[in-house]
C-alpha cells in the first residue's frame, strides 16, 4: 500500500446498586451535558465492560475493554491511560465479558442506570444506547482473541434477549489487516461501523501526536483495505502540544492523505474532528480551541467532498 499512498518525510453483583460505590463525590454527581462527555469510562466494578457517555457516539456508549493489560502500539499524548501502572490479564475471559455485557445491556434497558449516582441527572436522551464499542485501554486488534469476543457480541445480539445495537470498533487501523483480525471483521453487519484513527498526514507530525511503532504508510493502507471493504469513519484527534496548535502544512498534508484515501476507493462516510475531552495522562497535552477545530473541519469539507463534523 505504500505505493497507493504517498506520505512526507472484580466482577459486578446482580443488583444496580451494587456496581458502583457510595462514596462518588458529590461535585461528580452534579452533572449536565458538558461535563458528561468529559467524564472517565465507568466500569462499575466490571472487568472487561465500562458505560460512558460519549460524545462523538451522541450519547451513551457501552464499551468492551480488549486490552485489560493495556496493550497499544501507539504512546499518544492525549490517551487517558496511565500506562505506568501495571495493566491486567491479557486475554479477555469470553464467558466473563458476555455475562457483564449482557447485565450492562439489562440495565439500560430497564433504565436502571439512573439510579446510579454516576448517571442520575443526565437527561434521557444521553442515556439512550447508542452502540457497543469495542475498544478499551489500547488498541483493540491487538487483542490476541479478537475474533472470539467480536464473535461473542454477535451471538448475544443475534440472541435477540436485547433490543438490536450497533457494534462499533474503535481502532488505530494498524491491526486490520491481521487474519484474526479480517475473521471479526467479516463477523459485523452492515450497520455496524469501522472508526478508524487518522491524526496526521506526515510522518513528523504522527511521531510527535502519536508515537506510534508503525509508519504512517501502513495506516494508511489498512484504511484503504477496510476502507474498499466497508463503509468507514475516521476520527481524528489534534490537540495543544506544549502550547502548540499543528501548523498549517500538518493540516493541509493531513487533507491531503483524506483526499487520497477518497480517491484510491475508500468509503469514507464521515471525519471526526475532535480535541481532548478527557484528562489526557501527559501534562503537556490540552484541548484544541473550537475555531481552530471547526476551520480543519471546513479545510476538509472543501478540499475533499468528504462530511466531517466537529465534537
Amino acid at each position: 500500500m505504500q505505493n497507493q499512498i504517498s506520505t512526507s518525510p472484580g466482577r459486578a453483583s446482580g443488583g444496580a446498586a451494587g456496581l458502583v460505590g457510595a462514596h462518588e463525590p458529590a461535585a461528580a454527581q452534579r452533572h449536565s451535558v458538558l461535563t458528561a462527555f468529559g467524564r472517565p469510562r465507568n466500569p462499575l466494578n466490571n472487568r472487561f465492560v465500562y458505560a460512558v457517555i460519549s460524545q462523538r457516539a451522541h450519547g451513551l456508549s457501552i464499551g468492551v475493554n480488549l486490552n485489560p493489560d493495556k496493550r497499544c502500539n501507539f504512546d499518544c499524548v492525549y490517551c487517558e491511560v496511565n500506562r505506568d501502572d501495571p495493566g491486567q490479564e491479557s486475554r479477555v475471559d469470553i464467558g466473563a465479558m458476555s455475562v457483564e455485557l449482557e447485565r450492562m445491556l439489562d440495565l439500560v434497558q430497564a433504565n436502571k442506570l439512573r439510579e446510579l449516582p454516576w448517571f442520575r441527572h443526565l437527561p434521557a436522551e444521553l442515556l439512550a444506547l447508542k452502540e457497543v464499542a469495542l475498544s478499551g485501554d489500547g488498541e483493540p486488534t491487538l487483542c490476541p482473541n479478537f475474533h472470539d469476543v467480536v464473535r461473542e457480541v454477535a451471538y448475544l445480539r443475534s440472541r435477540g434477549t436485547v433490543p438490536f445495537f450497533k457494534i462499533v470498533l474503535i481502532t488505530n487501523a494498524s491491526g486490520l489487516d491481521s487474519p484474526d483480525t479480517m475473521r471479526g471483521l467479516r463477523l459485523l453487519a452492515v450497520e455496524d461501523e469501522v472508526w478508524v484513527k487518522l491524526d496526521a498526514g506526515t510522518q513528523e507530525h504522527m511521531d510527535r501526536v502519536n508515537n506510534a511503532d508503525v509508519p504512517l504508510w501502513k495506516i494508511l493502507g489498512n484504511i484503504l483495505l477496510i476502507g474498499r471493504q466497508r463503509h468507514i469513519v475516521i476520527q481524528s484527534l489534534f490537540p495543544l502540544v506544549n502550547g502548540e496548535e499543528p501548523s498549517a502544512d500538518d493540516i493541509a498534508q493531513y487533507v491531503q492523505r483524506l483526499l487520497q484515501l477518497k480517491n484510491a476507493g475508500a468509503q469514507i462516510d464521515m471525519v471526526q474532528v475532535y480535541s481532548a475531552h478527557r484528562p489526557p495522562h501527559r501534562p503537556n497535552c490540552e484541548h484544541l480551541a473550537l475555531k481552530a477545530l471547526s476551520a480543519i473541519a471546513r479545510r476538509v469539507r472543501e478540499k475533499t467532498g468528504l462530511k466531517a463534523q466537529v465534537f
